[in-house]
C-alpha cells in the first residue's frame, strides 16, 4: 500500500511503465475542480486525477480549496486570490502560492509531478527540483510561459493537447508530445428524442464568442439554447443580456449531466473561438453525443472537425456559420458518434498519459 503524501522517507526507485506511480497533479488554482466545472481544465483534471487512481496509481491533486471530496484535493495556499480585487494582488498572490508549493515538492516523494498549472512558477523551477516534471501546454503560448520557457531554463517534458497547438509552441518547445483530450463516452452520449434547436456551451466569456453563436442562430432562423458560467460579467451584461429574448434563451450553468442531456437533444452545436482555441473539449462531447458541429476554423477546430460530423467557416463570419447551421444539421448522428469513439475516449487519452509519464518517470529513475 502507498504511503500518504505527507511521508518523505525515500521509495525505490521507479522500474517500469506498468509498475503503479505516485504522481503530484497541479492545476490552475482560480477555480475549484468541482461540478459545474468552471472550464475545460477543470473538467480534465478531475477526470484524470480519478482515471489514474483507478489505475492503481497513488495521485495527489493540489488545487484550490472547495474541491469535490472525491477528489481528496490538497488546498492550495490561495487564500490571498480571495482577498485581493486587483489583478495585481491577485497575481502576486498567485505567484506565491505556486513558489510555495514548489519549494516543498519534493519532500512529498512523487516519481513524477503532473503539472497543468498553465502557470510560469512551476516550470520555471523544474530544473531546480529533483522530481521530474511532465508539463501539459493547455493554451496557446502567452508572455509569462514563453518566458520562462526560454534558454537553459527549460527543463523537464511536455505535452499539449493537438497538432495545431504543437505548432504554436515549436519554436520554444520542439519537442512535444500530442494527446488529445478524452471523455467518458458514457456520460456523454445519443438520446432517442432530438429537437430542432442549436446549443451552445462554454465560459462566457469574450474568447468563446457566444455573442457571434446568438446572431448567426437568429440569422439562421434556428432557436438557441445557451449554456455557461458568466466569468465576465461585463462582457455578460453588454453583449449577451442584450440578445437574450424570444428564441434565445439562457440556461445557466449547468452540471456534467444536465449539459450532456441538453447537448444530445439539440439538432446541432455551435462553437465560436475568438481566439486559438488549443483542443475544444466541446467538440469532443458534442460528437459523442451524436450532435454535429458548426464552427469558426481557428485553432483546432480542423484537427477534430471532418466533413462527415460538421462544418468550418471563416474565423467570425456570422453570415457563414448561419448559413453551415443548415449543413451541418443534416450530418450523420451515427459517424458524429464513431469519431469520437474512436479518437478521444477516456481510456485512450489514460493510456497515453500513463505511458508518458512512466516513461518521464523511468528516464529520471
Amino acid at each position: 500500500m502507498w504511503r500518504s503524501y505527507q511521508e518523505t522517507t525515500p521509495r525505490p526507485p521507479f522500474t517500469g511503465v506498468h509498475q503503479p506511480l505516485r504522481i503530484g497533479v497541479l492545476t490552475h488554482i482560480r477555480f475549484a475542480v468541482c461540478q459545474p466545472f468552471a472550464g475545460g481544465l477543470e473538467s480534465f483534471t478531475h477526470d484524470v486525477t480519478l482515471g489514474l487512481r483507478a489505475r492503481g496509481h497513488a495521485v495527489t491533486l493540489f488545487a484550490k480549496a472547495g474541491s469535490a471530496a472525491e477528489l481528496a484535493a490538497v488546498a492550495m495556499p490561495d487564500e490571498d486570490l480571495c482577498r485581493h480585487a486587483s489583478l495585481s494582488s491577485a497575481y502576486i498572490a498567485e505567484h506565491h502560492a505556486y513558489l510555495k508549493l514548489m519549494q516543498g515538492i519534493d519532500d512529498h516523494g512523487f516519481d513524477v509531478i503532473f503539472n497543468n498549472s498553465l502557470h510560469y512558477v512551476p516550470v520555471t523551477m523544474a530544473s531546480l527540483i529533483r522530481t521530474p516534471m511532465l508539463t501539459v501546454l493547455h493554451t496557446p503560448p502567452f508572455f509569462e510561459m514563453s518566458h520562462a520557457l526560454r534558454g537553459d531554463r527549460q527543463s523537464g517534458r511536455f505535452s499539449t493537447l493537438s497538432a495545431a497547438n504543437a505548432r504554436k509552441w515549436s519554436d520554444l518547445v520542439p519537442q512535444c508530445t500530442v494527446i488529445p483530450n478524452g471523455i467518458d463516452l458514457h456520460s456523454w452520449h445519443p438520446v432517442a428524442n432530438v429537437g430542432e434547436h442549436a446549443l451552445w456551451f462554454g465560459r462566457l466569456v469574450p474568447d468563446k464568442g457566444a455573442h457571434l453563436a446568438i446572431d448567426a442562430a437568429r440569422l439562421a432562423g434556428v432557436t438557441l439554447r445557451l449554456a455557461g458560467q458568466v466569468v465576465d460579467d461585463e462582457y455578460f451584461r453588454q453583449q449577451i443580456e442584450p440578445r437574450l429574448g424570444p428564441g434565445v434563451e439562457y440556461l445557466g450553468h449547468l452540471q456534467r449531466g444536465e449539459l450532456a442531456a441538453e447537448l444530445a437533444s439539440a439538432a446541432v452545436a455551435l462553437v465560436t473561438p475568438c481566439w486559438e482555441e488549443p483542443f475544444g473539449l466541446v467538440v469532443a462531447e458534442a460528437l459523442a453525443c451524436g450532435t454535429p458541429v458548426a464552427a469558426f476554423d481557428r485553432g483546432a477546430m480542423r484537427d477534430l472537425i471532418s466533413d462527415e460530423v460538421g462544418c468550418l467557416v471563416p474565423p467570425n463570419d456570422v453570415k457563414a456559420l448561419a448559413a453551415a447551421i443548415a449543413l451541418a444539421r443534416g450530418k450523420s448522428r451515427l459517424a458524429c458518434r464513431a469519431r469520437a469513439e474512436a479518437l478521444w475516449s477516456q481510456s485512450l487519452m489514460l493510456d497515453r498519459y500513463q505511458a508518458l509519464l512512466g516513461d518521464v518517470a523511468a528516464q529520471h529513475a
